[in-house]
């Protein structure tokens, strides 16, 4: 049988036999098919493979840019250009080696569109409660897992609907993924959150998590997030927000996070490294905010007994033994707020039990008469 293809045959009919011999090998053959799909509609399809040139490839470029996508109201994004000029190129490589079909690659000198910056858009703390709520009040609670799995996960779209249960380890909250985008399994960790998100599924032996297709889950976040009135936000970003959390958490570094997010090129990572330092503040490593409240929880007011001997102010906090003086009471409040302070970290720092305020006033005869916090008085 051969390959070889008439140099006069349409590029549309050839870009079928591309698709039946070559796409259909490739992990992304689904949006390629959409692709090539796509091309066998144009006025290039026309043309016969061997009479097509650059200055036609410009012309589709320069016309595909211009075109307005029915379904969103914008214009073709760059990106979508670029895939479809390098399906192009690529099948015009195949055509000129392999099939005999043209002796050049029309596509070569061709400029492609600049790609957009790296999309920034990040999920909102309001909107991540509207699309659950949202989620939660369909039929089915499917997509609501999925968006948890999303962003526990940073899973991409087609990682997340290939889940099989036979991949699920539940004891050991892994999640094995056979087959990733960059060629290569990966095994990724799963939060509590998502284990739990996934047990709503009802627990089974094997088969798929999820029963969406690729344009499935597209149509029905579409519809979802126009819904609530949420704009801009592309199921992608959900994956986009998953790292950004990771990266503020503060308690991995780029190589553990890519590992996570199936990265292969540090270079990607960039982006995520360059976060606002406002929202960092606010994310600080959960360590930090224990070590917080546990310090707050020692910062308490102590009851003490203030005494005045001639123009002498005394207090005294039987709790930590202190003994204050001033020549006016807001200095002798001063002194004594300094000195307990000094006594708490003390105990902290030597490993001794910091006393509970009260646990030694019945030592002293008097009655407390005043408070006195470590800090100052609220």
């Amino acid at each position: 049988m051969s390959w070889a293809i008439d140099p006069l045959c349409p590029l549309g009919q050839a870009l079928e036999v591309y698709r039946q011999r070559i796409s259909i090998l490739k992990k992304g053959y689904e949006q390629e098919r959409y692709r090539i799909a796509h091309l066998c509609r144009t006025w290039l399809a026309d043309v016969a493979v061997a009479q097509i040139t650059s200055v036609m490839i410009s012309q589709y470029r320069d016309e595909r840019l211009q075109t307005i996508n029915p379904r969103t109201g914008k214009r073709i994004s760059a990106a979508t250009v670029r895939l479809e000029l390098s399906l192009l190129s690529n099948f015009f490589d195949i055509a000129r080696i392999e099939w005999g079909a043209c002796e050049a690659n029309p596509c070569v000198n061709v400029r492609k569109p600049k790609p957009a910056a790296g999309r920034t858009r990040r999920l909102l703390p309001n909107e991540e409660r509207i699309l659950l709520a949202r989620c939660n009040n369909l039929p089915t609670p499917e997509m609501s897992i999925v968006v948890i799995i999303a962003l526990e996960t940073a899973m991409r779209q087609g990682e997340i609907l290939s889940l099989r249960w036979e991949h699920i380890d539940l004891r050991g909250r892994i999640a094995h993924l056979p087959q990733t985008k960059n060629g290569s399994q990966r095994d990724v960790p799963l939060s509590l959150k998502a284990r739990e998100a996934i047990m709503r599924l009802g627990i089974k032996d094997n088969g798929r998590l999820f029963s969406y297709t690729s344009n499935g889950l597209k149509s029905s976040w579409r519809n979802i997030t126009q819904s609530v009135g949420i704009s801009d936000l592309h199921f992608h970003d959900l994956r986009h927000e998953a790292i950004s959390r990771l990266f503020e958490l503060g308690t991995m570094d780029s190589m553990e996070i890519a590992s996570i997010s199936g990265h292969k090129s540090m270079s990607m990572l960039k982006r995520y490294t360059h976060l606002k330092a406002q929202r960092l503040v606010k994310k600080l490593d959960p360590i930090r905010g224990k070590v917080r409240q546990l310090l707050l929880g020692y910062l308490l007011p102590y009851p003490a007994i203030e005494q005045q001997q001639g123009n002498l102010y005394i207090i005294k906090v039987p709790d930590f033994n202190i003994t204050a003086y001033g020549l006016s009471r807001d200095e002798a409040i001063s002194s004594t707020e300094l000195q307990l302070l000094k006594g708490i970290i003390s105990c902290i720092r030597d490993g001794v039990s910091v006393p509970k305020p009260g646990q030694r006033m019945q030592m002293d005869a008097l009655p407390p008469s005043t408070f006195i916090y470590p800090l100052g008085s609220e």
